[in-house]
């Protein structure tokens, strides 16, 4: 697709709209409220920029730049003709197209840090006066694809939060287990491949557990990681359980235990009937499960969370099955340790996820319950998916792009927006901006002069089709752990 067309149908006349003499256009990305976020989700973990302006950068050398200026031009003055009904003036794409890159300019604060809501994490400014119009044409595709990474590694990171706090109560000296408790499964729920490769990897600027990977080759390409990435185990699925017949599912496991004689092995356990498999299959299967050089977790995905992991019964020795929960049933079955903390771990051999429906407030209640029966929240891991991850827009954290300088027959105008109509989260900073980072906290400063904005904590990362201040993973993650 030409990369004219990345943008919204009333962007293609704003050029011709601006006031005459108008040089320069410098506009912010800002998270505006939290007000659709996840309980705890207080700030915005800054995260997917380099890959979203690689990405654009790529896409305009790849299906503009690199086409024949006759070629692309006459497509969109065609296109745009028959949409707007007019002879469509096409000569300000030609001389971008002359240009051969991108004339702008982008700051950006470092990925991995946190930013509180209403201080702009982007800005974007024009670095040729002929292309004033370019900086709001990009708004669109750069709206469309930050705010999902941003969204998910801030909710990722309000997880971790949350594992983190129940770890240091119940089994402090096993913190490192809090990087693969979270589990990414939300790709098969994703609104496309974009979609996935964007949330896939805000999750995994956190997280080392997950199943998307599509992510691997994100973080290789966009930020530079070597090594291990992300991680996961051999693991069934449902067809898996059904293709070995519900009379000889105590069968399947000890194939897949032959098949599997080390390591990691995750079974999903609630194909047909999840308490049978627990109080009735395990106990015989006890002896080969405890002398397998591994673990086996046992994975039901349907039913409430909370009350699948916990029991439905708050009290410890419960009637029935299902008013114990999944981990009080594997530690009658296989027992563990109890560490120091005084909470019970179960035996190295055996454990549990929940793939399913988690949300950042079910993993509370869950890990709180565990809590409160004398259980380590480190005996399971939860799996975050589309559940998560795709019950999110630009508005769970209001993220927009406003212009808030304009320079027109060279004199600079601060401008701003504040309708009257809103209830203030629309309103936008004023002038061009700089922000400091102070006793740990950035702050936004707005209407600073040209001088002050050149300093601060946002710093160039791309510039007239360069890129300036590269980071990669490993310092992202660096940054996440040290606000963790």
């Amino acid at each position: 697709m030409n990369g004219l067309f990345l943008t919204d149908g009333y962007k293609t006349g704003h050029h011709k709209q601006y006031p005459n003499g108008t040089e320069e256009v410098y506009s912010n990305w800002t998270p505006r409220s939290n007000k659709y976020a996840p309980k705890g989700c207080d700030n915005v973990v800054s995260f997917g920029q380099q890959y979203v302006i690689s990405w654009l950068h790529d896409y305009f050398k790849n299906n503009f730049f690199s086409k024949s200026k006759a070629q692309v031009c006459k497509e969109i003055k065609e296109e745009l003709s028959l949409y707007l009904g007019m002879d469509y003036d096409v000569s300000h794409f030609e001389q971008l197209h002359d240009l051969q890159y991108l004339p702008i300019k982008i700051k950006s604060l470092p990925e991995g840090v946190e930013v509180p809501i209403r201080v702009p994490i982007l800005t974007i400014v024009n670095t040729r006066k002929e292309f004033y119009w370019v900086t709001n044409f990009l708004e669109t595709i750069l709206s469309s694809m930050l705010w999902q990474p941003m969204t998910s590694a801030s909710i990722a990171l309000n997880y971790k939060r949350i594992f983190k706090k129940w770890a240091l109560l119940t089994d402090r000296n096993n913190l490192g287990f809090i990087e693969f408790q979270g589990h990414d499964f939300s790709m098969r729920g994703m609104g496309g491949l974009q979609s996935t490769l964007s949330s896939g990897m805000g999750h995994a600027s956190v997280f080392l557990g997950s199943d998307t990977l599509p992510v691997i080759g994100g973080m290789r390409k966009y930020y530079s990681a070597e090594g291990f990435v992300i991680g996961s185990v051999n693991a069934t699925e449902h067809s898996v359980m059904c293709a070995g017949t519900k009379k000889d599912e105590i069968t399947t496991f000890q194939n897949l235990m032959k098949i599997y004689p080390k390591g990691i092995l995750s079974v999903v356990s609630d194909t047909w009937d999840l308490w049978k498999v627990i109080t009735e299959f395990l106990p015989k299967l006890k002896n080969e499960i405890l002398n397998r050089d591994g673990k086996l977790v046992i994975r039901p995905d349907s039913g409430d969370p909370v009350d699948i992991i916990c029991g439905e019964s708050f009290e410890l020795g419960g009637l029935l099955p299902k008013d114990k929960g999944v981990i009080e049933l594997l530690w009658e079955i296989f027992g563990g340790t109890i560490n120091k903390q005084g909470f019970k771990v179960l035996d190295s051999h055996i454990g549990a996820i929940y793939g399913d429906s988690i949300t950042t407030e079910r993993a509370e209640q869950i890990c709180k319950r565990l809590h409160d029966k004398g259980f380590a929240t480190t005996n399971v891991v939860l799996g975050i998916g589309s559940f998560t991850y795709q019950f999110n827009t630009r508005d769970t954290f209001g993220f927009a792009m406003k212009a808030t300088s304009v320079v027109v027959n060279g004199m600079r105008r601060e401008i701003f927006k504040d309708p009257i109509t809103d209830d203030g989260v629309k309103k936008s900073a004023k002038g061009l901006i700089k922000v400091d980072y102070e006793d740990g906290i950035y702050i936004l400063k707005d209407e600073v002069s040209e001088i002050e904005e050149n300093k601060g904590e946002l710093k160039v990362i791309y510039e007239n089709g360069k890129f300036f201040n590269f980071t990669n993973l490993n310092q992202i993650r660096e940054r996440i752990n040290k606000i963790l």
